[in-house]
């Protein structure tokens, strides 16, 4: 047997296992090249990743602070009457809600509150302490509608801030005078249907601080059978151009399965807050609320009355919000 294997090393009928053979391995330039392209790639996708996962938190925040909101807002009763938005917070939504700091008007940033915001136009919006309504949508102190002569004068509220025990950072306006749903069949003003309206940071002022991201609006409608609206906004209007009902709700369908046209509530939301959304002030907007065959409700963002409007009227924009 040795003698076979001998033989067969020597050239009868086999081949010589030799130092010669080939090994198989990476030099250093090419696992310096395949780190360098795992690197580029991390990168590249890294920050979208991440983004997706920040997306998917953020709303799934903004879902149950909006819940936890609805369910409480009801068993306060009556809305109207609490004085100013600090007295509002502790005497009210701190009976109802687990509130873990509240901080006055003039220690609003104590709460976590930014000191600025960063808008849907990304432009950044900066306020002074106290915070005023009158700074923030003037409109909902005073104004006037001289074509039907309606007037609104209402008070001059100052924000005040608080902390939820789930952490988080919530500014407040509320309004002492604000009164019920009378379920107007005419045109009538909006604002003193407001209760109270705030602007929210999912986690306090870690950033960034962006509306649409971590920071969204909320705002409480009647003083009895309240409504608590919370639109996520689409980032602009449906055109740079008028367009009738009809032109809206396309636009919305076009956009996706996941937008809708604005409820009446909702665009009164996204009235008080065009400061952070940048709507634009000059435009009625249309509400998914129809009021007969031909007519339908919008929302004027010139002085903040409710209108019942032929659906053919091309001078009313549309805006669209998130399901």
């Amino acid at each position: 047997m040795k003698n076979e294997l001998v033989n067969m090393s020597a050239g009868g009928g086999g081949r010589a296992l030799t130092g010669t053979s080939k090994r198989l391995g990476f030099t250093m330039a090419e696992i310096l090249l395949s780190l360098t392209i795992i690197g580029v790639v991390a990168a590249i996708t890294l920050p979208s990743l991440t983004g997706n996962i920040n997306e998917r938190t953020w709303n799934t925040q903004r879902k149950a602070l909006y819940a936890r909101f609805s369910q409480a807002i009801p068993l306060i009763g009556a809305l109207n009457g609490y004085g100013n938005s600090e007295t509002f917070i502790t005497s009210a939504l701190s009976k109802v809600l687990k509130i873990n700091n509240i901080c006055d008007d003039e220690h609003i940033q104590d709460c976590g509150i930014p000191s600025k915001f960063v808008t849907l136009a990304g432009s950044n919006y900066s306020y002074s302490v106290p915070f005023k309504m009158s700074d923030y949508q003037s409109k909902m102190t005073n104004m006037s509608y001289s074509p039907l002569s309606l007037s609104y004068g209402g008070d001059d509220s100052n924000a005040a801030a608080f902390e939820t025990a789930n952490g988080e950072s919530i500014l407040l306006f509320y309004f002492p005078k604000c009164q019920p749903d009378m379920n107007e069949t005419t045109t009538y003003f909006v604002q003193p249907k407001i209760c109270a309206n705030m602007i929210y940071d999912l986690n306090g002022s870690k950033g960034p601080n962006t509306v649409g991201k971590d920071i969204g609006i909320m705002t409480v409608l009647y003083s009895t059978d309240s409504v608590v609206v919370a639109p996520q906004v689409w980032y602009r209007n449906s055109a740079s151009v008028e367009g009738d009902y009809r032109a809206a709700q396309e636009y919305c369908k076009e956009l996706g399965s996941d937008l809708r046209m604005p409820n009446l509530d909702e665009l009164a939301s996204i009235f008080v807050n065009n400061a952070l959304l940048n709507v634009g002030e000059s435009w009625a907007f249309w509400s998914s609320k129809i009021a007969s065959q031909n007519y339908a409700w919008d929302q004027s963002f010139v002085t903040g009355n409710r209108r019942i409007t032929p659906k053919t009227d091309t001078a009313v924009r549309g805006r669209c919000v998130y399901r």
